[in-house]
């Protein structure tokens, strides 16, 4: 049988007592301790303490050599973002819906959105800095298209939410597989497996990728008239991820 609760005027009462006889025992206790150690120090001779003075140390002389791009991350995301991007491969040809120049401007990657003018605002609160694109297509309908979106982040963590908000997208989806991509602590990549299109027209498939590192968010976006593999997603994923 449970044992009946307690009401709550008892409670606190009790708690409160305790509380007082456990402090007025350690007050007693380090009172009484200080008293023994007064009366043990007074019959000791006196200890010689060791100087507080310490030898100046030399200060290193010439300059400091910077760090060079390998070591230092921001070098890399300063400089041109769409030279992070993978690199198209033999045999892929151009697609007609990236920029030519390989970015994206804040009105254009708003307009990625089914309400731009919604999604104009956010970017602007989210401080966008830049988005570097690139794109290609091989075979008969496998489309690649990726970017590296960048915020300032001088206010907030927008590329983390950012890629947040298209994992929840992406979750939405129906008939979807999702794996985490290694070294990224939250970013993941979706296989859907059920074809978009209406009935009678040509199936087409879809996968995506989403992560973060520091002020970049990274997106990946597959299309093909088969089934994507979780291998096409992934492998995409984690190469770019390894020039960030």
């Amino acid at each position: 049988m449970q044992a009946p609760e307690e009401s709550p005027e008892e409670r606190p009462g009790r708690r409160g007592r305790t509380t007082w006889l456990l402090g007025a025992a350690a007050l007693l206790g380090l009172v009484a301790g200080t008293c023994a150690g007064y009366l043990v120090q007074a019959d000791r001779e006196p200890t010689k303490l060791p100087s507080l003075s310490q030898p100046v140390i030399k200060q290193a002389e010439g300059e400091v050599e910077p760090l060079s791009a390998a070591q230092d991350r921001r070098i890399r995301t300063d400089g041109d973002l769409r030279k992070l991007l993978l690199r198209k491969p033999g045999g892929a040809r151009e697609v007609n819906w990236v920029p030519r120049d390989g970015w994206m401007d804040l009105a254009a990657y708003a307009e990625e959105y089914t309400g731009p003018a919604e999604e104009f605002g956010r970017l602007v609160t989210d401080e966008f800095r830049r988005a570097a694109v690139t794109g290609w297509k091989a075979g008969g309908s496998y489309r690649v298209e990726i970017r590296l979106v960048q915020y300032r982040q001088e206010d907030s963590m927008a590329a983390v939410d950012g890629s947040r908000n298209l994992h929840d997208w992406a979750e939405k989806e129906s008939a979807t597989d999702s794996w985490s991509i290694p070294g990224t602590g939250d970013g993941r990549a979706y296989v859907h497996t059920r074809p978009l299109g209406d009935p009678g027209y040509e199936p087409l498939y879809s996968a995506e990728a989403h992560a973060w590192r520091g002020d970049i968010a990274m997106e990946i976006w597959v299309y093909d008239s088969k089934p994507i593999t979780k291998k096409t997603i992934m492998d995409l994923a984690e190469r770019q991820m390894e020039r960030l």
